[in-house]
């Protein structure tokens, strides 16, 4: 059997910091989530939602980036709105894979939450402190370099969040450590894309260097750990189009690269831009075929009123 990036993290002890597959990928993706996702201060690396149906892309690049972050924006709000953050806004709140901080900043701006984000990737440290600054509120945003295996925090918050990071995590461990850090009746939120039998499965795996697992798993570890399943939203027909706009700004990207006019070079190569639009091809034909779903889940720990 094949053995992942991900699992050979884990086996055996995870890997030492300088060698870790994940927090390799994320510092070498730093400049490019920047340039494409950006400029922030609020800057996200994860799926949009586009519950209106799919937007122009015969449009100008800047229009197209504007755009992806409106719709990751979207979908962070619309996961805080159903799960009920704005009547009773979290006040400590843990950001597992807080990336650049966008959700972190979403969070303390949005709801006043004071937010831990742990990151694994040290580059991003100083960046979501800068972008705190810049937004008013670094006295509530607390990103940490952190791997969230190695949490050992009892009680200490009232809420977890994880945007598409709990694919890199062992989900036993996962939900064991936030069972432990949240406080009863705090509540998990989760989204994450969810795989049936697919024969992509691995292709996937090796491009974002993750495992992606199945939503029985993801049930099964938090049932373990004390946590009830309170919302399971499906909404991969609405982020399906995301990866429809990635390539259109890709192509626009690849255009202004070949075009020579003298613009400041990018962060992206040719080369990678050529690769993550197959890439992103792919995964939209998934995503629609509903063989990988997003769903955004909400658990509640046991033992509060």
């Amino acid at each position: 059997m094949r053995v992942t990036p991900f699992e050979r993290s884990l086996g055996g002890g995870r890997a030492s910091a300088a060698d870790d597959p994940v927090r390799l990928y994320y510092s070498r993706k730093t400049q490019e989530i920047l340039q494409k996702y950006g400029p922030g201060p609020r800057v996200h690396f994860h799926v949009g939602l586009y519950p209106d149906g799919p937007p122009d892309t015969t449009v100008p690049q800047s229009t197209l980036q504007r755009a992806l972050f409106d719709a990751q924006e979207l979908i962070v709000d619309h996961a805080a709105r159903s799960w009920g953050a704005y009547e009773a806004p979290p006040r400590r709140l843990l950001d597992i894979g807080c990336g650049l901080g966008g959700t972190s900043l979403y969070w303390a701006q949005e709801h006043g939450a004071s937010v831990t984000g742990l990151t694994v990737a040290p580059e991003h440290v100083p960046i979501v402190r800068h972008f705190a600054r810049r937004s008013g509120v670094a006295e509530h945003v607390r990103p940490v370099l952190a791997d969230v295996h190695d949490l050992d925090e009892t009680r200490a918050y009232d809420a977890a969040y994880a945007n598409e990071s709990s694919g890199y995590t062992d989900r036993t461990r996962l939900f064991a450590v936030v069972a432990n850090a949240l406080e009863p009746g705090g509540w998990f939120g989760i989204q994450e894309h969810f795989v049936g039998a697919c024969r992509w499965r691995e292709f996937m795996d090796d491009y974002y260097r993750t495992r992606l697992g199945r939503r029985a798993e993801y049930l099964a570890a938090a049932e373990a750990a004390g946590f009830e399943l309170v919302q399971d939203e499906d909404v991969t027909d609405s982020v399906a189009e995301f990866w429809v706009q990635s390539m259109a700004w890709n192509t626009a990207e690849l255009d202004r690269i070949r075009a020579g006019d003298g613009a400041a070079p990018g962060a992206w190569t040719p080369e990678r831009l050529e690769q993550s639009t197959i890439a992103h091809s792919k995964f939209f034909r998934l995503w629609r075929d509903h063989a990988v779903e997003t769903r955004l889940l909400r658990f509640r720990l046991g033992g509060g009123r």
